[in-house]
């Protein structure tokens, strides 16, 4: 026969009911992982958008010093930096 002391011992050792996850909880958390992958999902789409068209600027911007070193050069003005 167990004590109420063996009982004690073994509440502390084995979960409570509290303390185990149920299907519900585990679905829950499956949905809030879907939702936090779909968030991560349209940010990088958003991000990579973006860098593309860093990269864009980046060739337009070096185009035009391109021309302008060029007028420059036409016209016999010295540029500087």
């Amino acid at each position: 026969m167990l004590t109420d002391e063996d009982i004690k011992k073994l509440i502390e050792v084995f979960a409570t009911r509290e303390e185990v996850a149920t299907k519900k909880d585990l679905e829950e958390l499956r949905k809030d992982f879907i939702n936090l992958q779909t968030s991560v999902d349209a940010y990088a789409k958003k991000a990579d958008t973006y860098f593309q068209e860093m990269v864009m600027l980046a060739h337009k911007v070096d185009r035009h010093e391109k021309w302008i070193r060029q007028i420059a050069e036409k016209l016999g003005i010295k540029l500087e930096y």
